[in-house]
C-alpha cells in the first residue's frame, strides 16, 4: 500500500498511549508530534491464530476518519495474494461508504449468481485492485459510522462463499447481542461472493485477522485532493497532528465462530 507510516511495538504503542486495553479497546495514532521518516506512528494488530473459515463479528464503536487516514479491518494468508485477502472493512479520508473488497491470484472471477444489497464493481478479483462491492448506506463508513456510534460487521466464509453484513448501532440483531449469532436469520448480506465455478475457495487459506490504519498510500493518497482534502497527502499528515485525533479505532469486541472441525483445522503461531 506503500503508506507514509510507522507501525510501531506493543511496548511502543503502550508507553505512547496509541493502544488502551478498556472498554471498548482504543487504538490509534500519533496526534501530538509531526511526523518524520517513515511516516506518522499508527498500530497494526494481526491475530495470532490463522483460519481456513468460519463467521467473523465486529462490534466497532469508532473507526478512523479524515483527511489521510486509511483505516481496514480484513483477513490475509501469508502469501499474498496466493491465498487471497478479505477486506471487511476499508475506505480513505473523508469517505462515507464501506468497501469489502477479496484480492487473489489469477482465476478468481465474481461471475456466478449474487445476491447482495452493495454496489458491485470489478469482477475480477486478481491483484492490487481486486472484486469490490461498496455499501451504499452513508453510516457503513468514516464520520457518518461515527456519529451513529459504529455497529456491527459480520463476514461468514464458507467453502461456498464468502459473505459480509453491516448493522448500524440500533439495528444489529438480537441473536448477535446474545452470542448465538445464526447467519440464516440475518437476510441478504451487503456482499456476496460465490465460490466454486469461477473462483475456487482453495484461493483463501490459512488467513490471519488484521486492525490497522495507514495514511496516504496507493489509494488514500491517489484521491486526497479529489475527496476535498488540502495540498499533498504527505504533507498534510506529516504536518498536522492535531488533525489526527480521530484517527483510533474503538472495538468492543471480536468474536470468531467456528464448528469444531473448523476450529481443529485452524492454526496458532506462537
Amino acid at each position: 500500500t506503500h503508506g507514509y507510516v510507522n507501525y510501531v511495538d506493543q511496548g511502543t504503542a503502550q508507553s505512547k498511549g496509541y493502544i488502551s486495553s478498556g472498554s471498548p479497546i482504543y487504538i490509534g495514532a500519533d496526534h501530538t508530534n509531526k511526523a518524520s521518516g517513515r511516516g506518522r506512528d499508527s498500530v497494526r494488530l494481526t491475530s495470532k491464530k490463522s483460519y481456513n473459515s468460519g463467521l467473523f463479528i465486529w462490534d466497532v464503536a469508532h473507526m478512523p476518519f479524515g483527511c489521510g487516514n486509511w483505516p481496514a479491518l480484513w483477513t490475509v494468508g501469508p502469501n499474498w495474494p496466493n491465498q487471497g485477502e478479505i477486506d471487511v472493512v476499508e475506505g480513505v479520508n473523508t469517505g462515507g461508504n464501506n468497501a469489502m473488497t477479496l484480492h487473489t491470484n489469477a482465476g478468481c472471477t465474481m461471475n456466478g449468481q449474487r445476491s447482495m444489497t452493495g454496489k458491485a464493481g470489478s469482477t475480477n478479483c486478481i491483484g492490487n485492485t481486486g472484486c469490490g462491492v461498496t455499501d451504499p448506506r452513508g453510516t457503513s463508513f468514516g464520520q457518518g459510522f461515527n456519529s451513529n456510534n459504529g455497529g456491527v460487521f459480520a463476514m461468514q466464509w464458507q467453502s461456498s462463499s464468502i459473505r459480509v453484513w453491516f448493522w448500524g448501532r440500533n439495528g444489529i440483531p438480537a441473536d448477535i447481542t446474545s452470542k448465538t449469532p445464526n447467519p440464516g436469520s440475518w437476510g441478504t448480506p451487503v456482499a456476496d461472493f460465490p465460490l466454486g465455478g469461477s473462483c475456487s475457495a482453495s484461493h483463501f487459506s490459512a488467513h490471519q485477522v488484521v486492525i490497522d490504519n495507514t495514511f496516504c498510500g496507493d489509494w488514500a493518497g491517489a484521491v486526497f485532493n479529489s475527496m476535498g482534502c488540502p495540498g499533498s497527502c504527505t504533507s498534510y499528515v506529516q504536518n498536522n497532528p492535531q488533525d489526527f485525533k480521530e484517527a483510533y479505532w474503538h472495538i468492543n469486541s471480536i468474536r470468531v465462530y467456528q464448528t469444531r472441525s473448523e476450529y481443529n483445522n485452524a492454526t496458532r503461531t506462537h
